[in-house]
């Protein structure tokens, strides 16, 4: 499942549903959850936005040791960060990218369709669809959400991922 085996997202979805944080799976791992076969390194989740679900999430995230993932910084230069993780810093942050003692975890305020447009966490939620991910029921993100992000985000991965992920779409609508 990963490309790095240090990475364990069973840890982290375990800790995350422990918290009861209310979330929905995007991303590489979510893509997996519809079957694709491509590895991921990280968990990309786009949480409710409350006060209450986000110090559940801060509550999770400082349980799994999480410290910010700054370009050009070292892991451990990242720990000594003044950062106090709490409901209040991560609704500041909005999208935030993190690396936890079960591998990196980023947290998105939103998901973006292929126009650029926002997809709020209520609408993202209504489509999304219950998966079985290593004993944990998950929220993930629908399928054409997935896609649409990934052809917003245009970066050369989600450019390879996407005959993969339109493959399996049109499959489970035949």
């Amino acid at each position: 499942m990963a490309a790095d085996p240090s990475f364990d997202p069973g840890r982290i979805l375990v800790t995350l549903e422990r918290h009861r944080v209310d979330y929905v799976l995007v991303g590489g791992l979510g893509a997996r959850a519809h079957g694709a076969l491509r590895p991921t390194s990280d968990i990309d989740c786009v949480p409710d936005g409350s006060p209450a679900n986000l110090e559940r999430l801060a509550a999770a995230m400082r349980e799994l040791g999480a410290r910010l993932r700054v370009g050009g910084m070292t892991d451990e230069d990242s720990r000594r960060l003044p950062v106090q993780l709490d409901a209040t810093t991560l609704r500041a942050f909005g999208s935030s990218t993190w690396m936890t003692d079960a591998g990196p975890l980023d947290i998105l305020r939103e998901l973006r369709d292929r126009r650029g447009d926002d997809v709020p966490f209520a609408t993202l939620r209504k489509r999304s669809i219950d998966q079985d991910i290593d004993g944990i029921i998950v929220h993930v993100a629908g399928l054409d959400d997935i896609i649409a992000a990934k052809e917003y985000a245009d970066r050369h991965k989600d450019r390879d991922a996407l005959p993969e992920l339109r493959k399996l779409r049109d499959h489970t609508r035949d």
